[in-house]
This record gives structure tokens, sequence and C-alpha cells, in this order.
């Protein structure tokens, strides 16, 4: 099973923990609490486990032997077929179990792509021959186009789009997520600033994605691109540079044509169907906190007082309106944090204020998906959090 068998294992085993571990036994069975008793359980849950992987799995593995028979010979078919899917799969978390074989193990070749490549490196270095026919199994490693070109052109489409008085807003978001997905291929702050709000750009972002990898595929450009600039400069341009300068010059004519085409494509969308990406939302009157009021409720300050907010307070204020409009601190099951957003489970969804609140407050508003709610506050996420989480703390 792969891959496949240590994801369900680990799968299996964060399921026990996370159920049993706290369960009470008899005063008798007490050298099996905690973490025993859940290997114990593990030991237990494995063996019916087994068995059904080897009565179930046959019939998956021949289905998964076909889709990447397919994949792996139907040429650039295959290549926009594969990048597609990944795409569409991200907002499942699904993307990892189409790609990391592939990537990772002996799906196309031995060990995987990134290990072949590696291993192949300087032979290709050595070599004037075309990459595409050096390596042909690298053409799926081509996820990175998007992020590196595409992700630009999403940006400057929201800040074209944006209304006049909030473009300076939404340039002071966009920066920082584009040059993150640019250098380091992390995609998910942009794309989820327009995946719940406008589905339908995500879907014509993962098709443009598959068409920008193809016709890579067809110039020739293969190699590991499938993270961010960093990643590709040192396993490509860097070492290969020298041989195949030629093939990276296409990559760039093509790259600026493709920033260019998500650049129009996103903004004649945007405005046609009137989506409400950053910048273009409409405000509504709904009675929201200021920081006066807030600083008058919680300390009972003066009202002259309340506004003398040091800077090195700004966080602390932010976060705890943050939580304000997220239902109070009994409303928060956990939070995270990635690049611009804080990324909260809340207990109670109805509990979590308009998005007009949390705008008016400081931050660029918010994305949703039933219990997930992420507050997007832009590059001083970090202080922000550290100061949701002081508060939850001492609540």
């Amino acid at each position: 099973m792969g891959m496949m068998g240590a994801l369900l294992i680990s799968g299996l085993a964060i399921f026990l923990h996370n159920k049993y571990f706290d369960t009470r036994l008899p005063e008798w069975l007490g050298v099996f609490r905690g973490s025993a008793f859940v290997v114990g359980l593990g030991f237990i849950v494995m063996i019916p486990a087994a068995v059904l992987a080897c009565l179930v799995w046959p019939k998956i593995q021949m289905v998964i032997s076909g889709f990447q028979g397919f994949v792996t010979s139907a040429g650039g078919l295959g290549v926009w077929v594969f990048i597609l899917l990944e795409r569409l799969l991200i907002p499942f978390g699904l993307h990892h179990l189409l790609y990391a074989p592939i990537y990772y193990d002996s799906v196309l070749v031995s060990g995987g792509i990134y290990a072949a490549w590696a291993k192949q490196l300087p032979e290709l270095a050595a070599s004037t021959k075309p990459l595409l026919d050096l390596a042909p199994y690298a053409a799926f490693t081509s996820t990175g186009w998007s992020k590196l070109f595409g992700c630009a052109g999403i940006g400057l489409a929201f800040y074209k789009t944006a209304k006049p008085e909030n473009k300076k807003k939404v340039a002071g978001l966009m920066i920082p997520v584009v040059i993150s997905a640019i250098m380091c291929g992390v995609t998910e702050p942009i794309e989820y600033t327009f995946l719940f709000i406008a589905p339908p750009l995500f879907i014509v972002h993962a098709i443009l994605a598959a068409c920008l990898s193809t016709v890579m595929y067809y110039l020739g450009v293969v190699g590991v691109f499938s993270g961010g600039a960093i990643e590709m400069a040192s396993l490509n341009w860097i070492p290969l540079m020298a041989n195949h300068w030629s093939t990276y010059l296409k990559m760039l004519v093509v790259g600026i044509i493709a920033i260019a085409v998500w650049y129009f494509v996103f903004t004649f969308l945007i405005e046609k169907f009137d989506f409400k990406t950053p910048g273009r939302e409409v405000e509504s009157n709904v009675k929201l906190y200021s920081k006066k009021e807030y600083r008058g409720k919680k300390g009972g300050a003066k009202a002259e007082d309340a506004t003398k907010v040091d800077a090195k307070d700004e966080f602390e204020v932010m976060a705890d309106e943050i939580l304000i409009g997220l239902g109070g601190a009994e409303n928060i099951k956990d939070f995270t944090n990635c690049v611009t957003r804080l990324r909260v489970n809340v207990n109670n969804p109805e509990k979590v204020m308009e998005n007009d609140y949390f705008k008016q407050i400081g931050t660029y508003g918010t994305s949703r998906n039933g219990k997930s709610v992420h507050v997007i506050v832009g590059t001083n996420i970090q202080y922000v959090a550290d100061e949701f989480g002081k508060i939850l703390e001492n609540e």
C-alpha cells in the first residue's frame, strides 16, 4: 500500500488517540491508562484493518493503477488532467493523496520524482539534450507554475477591481501573500481569499493552471517546479542554466504572458459577475465596537483616555476585538495561524459577527466554511495571534 498504508495507519492512530486517550479505567487497570491504552487498542484495531486492507485494497489499487496509467501515457492531456485535479482537490486537502505517491513513491520512477531528479541532476547539467527527452517523468512536478505566475496576476486583478478608497489596503494585503506564493509556493493565503466568496474563480484558476503546465510541457520545460522560486532555482535554474538557458528563456516569456492572462481573465470575471473580492465588499450600517468603546468597556477607562492606545497595545486590542467578533472565548475550539490569517475553529458559527465588524476593527475581513473561520489580518498576524493566545489563556 506504500504511502496510502502509512496514511491509513496514522489516521487510525490519531482517531484512537483523540477518542480514547482520556478514557477512565478501573484502578486495577491503571497501568494501561493514557498512551498505553491507545497502543493496546491500536494493536487490536489493526488486525481487522489489515484483513480489510487485503480484501479491499487490490480493487482500489486497480483503479489507481488505471488512472496512473492514463495520466502517464496521455502526454499533454495527462499533465492537464493531473494539474487540474491537484488544484481542485486543495480545498478538501485531498491533493496530497494525488501528488505525494507520484512525487515521493515509486509510481513513475523508482523512489519518486524528487529522488530521481536529484540523482539525475549531474547528468542533466552536463547534457545539451532537451530536458523533456532526458527526464519526461518530471512533467508532473509542474504544479508551481500557477504559484509563480498565476498568483501575481490574481493579486494585480484584485488591486485593479478594488474600490479606489480600498486600493491601498488591498495592496497591503496582496503584496505579502503574492510574494509568499512566488518565493515559497505557499498559495493558501491568496487562494482562500476568493475560494469561499467566489468559487467559480477558483475553478477558473485551476483550469488556467492546468493549461499553463500543459503549455510548459509542450515547450519542453520540465523539472521540479512544484514549489516556489527558491526551490525552482536550487533544483533547476542554478544547476542547469548553463546548458538549458534557452528552455528557461521560453519559460520566462510564457510566464509573463500567463500573468497577463490571469490578470485580464480575473478582472473580467470579477467585474462581470460582481464578485465581492477584497476591496469590493458592500459596507453596512451594523453596530460595531470602536476601540474607544472597547477600551471603556473592558477597563472602565474614561472616554478621553480610552482613545489613547499605545502602538504596542494595538495588537492586543485587535486580538481582543477579534475574540469578541468570534463569539467570545467559550466559542473558540482551537486556533492557529498562517502567513496572513488567524485560522479558528468555532463551536457555534452563528455567534460569529458579520464580516463588516471584522473590517472595521482593522482586519481585511473573513473567509468562512462551516465552523472554520479565517480572519484575514495581514503581515502582523504573528503579533495578533500571540496576543490572541494570551487572551484565551487568561479567560
